[in-house]
């Protein structure tokens, strides 16, 4: 499950989790909770009700900035996280790749990463070359996450140069994809032995995060993808009552969650 706004809190989220027969809580690293890495307090949590975590980063985190100073933030949060994963013993870190800046001209949008394409790529070999070694040792993949736009010629190359470290993998978030005219979806089909981690919502009419079983998405085939894979799955609603209404539709399919 997601973090969400009505269970923000560690122990709050843990207790729907394993109400629900949900594995892990996804912690969303841009709540205020969550800013702060409380070890005792999460270990203590998930020991409790037998849950376990993953992370996702900063929407908007953003190593390859081109001012510096900000860039090294983004960074060292990511290096910062990468640590937490160890500590905690977290399999999976979500991480959007995000679109930069870009200009907008008459008849077009020059996206700056596109236009110093070398310079974005060179800053990006640093970023991993850095969580490579942050990561060694252990047993984690940090997933970049799809929003529509992994089409863009840059994004394909960012998201090539990714895949040579077998530290990355990618999240399948399906409900966008289908809003953005299934444009992400052949990426994923070429590179479908990458997969580790899919976000699940439904998805209709350009609104995203609808609960499962309301919109016209083929949940089922990619449940099947998803077990192709190995992949984790968070079910990717906004509210207790959406996931409450999601699990119960899976379960109603037959496609887990596998606990009660």
């Amino acid at each position: 499950m997601p973090t969400l706004l009505e269970a923000a809190s560690p122990e709050s989220a843990a207790a729907l989790c394993r109400e629900l027969g949900l594995q892990f809580v996804e912690l969303n690293m841009n709540l205020p909770e969550y800013q702060e890495w409380d070890f005792p307090l999460l270990q203590r949590v998930a020991s409790r009700y037998q849950i376990y975590y993953t992370i996702h980063l900063d929407e908007n985190l953003d190593p390859c900035y081109f001012n510096p100073h900000v860039a090294k933030a983004y960074l060292d949060t990511m290096l910062d996280a990468i640590e937490a994963a160890k500590r905690l013993r977290i399999p999976v870190i979500n991480m959007h790749l995000t679109a930069g800046v870009y200009f907008t001209l008459p008849g077009e949008k020059v996206y700056l990463y596109n236009r110093y394409r070398e310079r974005y790529l060179d800053r990006l070999q640093v970023a991993i070359a850095q969580c490579e070694k942050a990561a060694a040792g252990a047993s984690l993949v940090i997933c970049l996450e799809n929003t529509g736009d992994f089409a863009l010629p840059y994004k394909r190359a960012a998201l090539e140069l990714f895949l040579q470290s077998p530290l990355f993998g990618l999240t399948f978030g399906i409900g966008h994809d289908q809003t953005a005219g299934n444009r992400d979806k052949p990426f994923f089909l070429e590179h479908w032995n990458r997969l580790r981690h899919f976000h699940i919502h439904d998805a209709a009419q350009g609104k995203n995060h609808l609960p499962l079983g309301t919109g016209g998405l083929d949940i089922p085939w990619y449940a099947a993808l998803a077990e192709k894979t190995g992949s984790r799955a968070v079910v990717e609603v906004k509210t207790i009552q959406a996931l409450r209404d999601s699990v119960q539709w899976l379960r109603k399919q037959g496609l887990g969650p596998i606990t009660s």
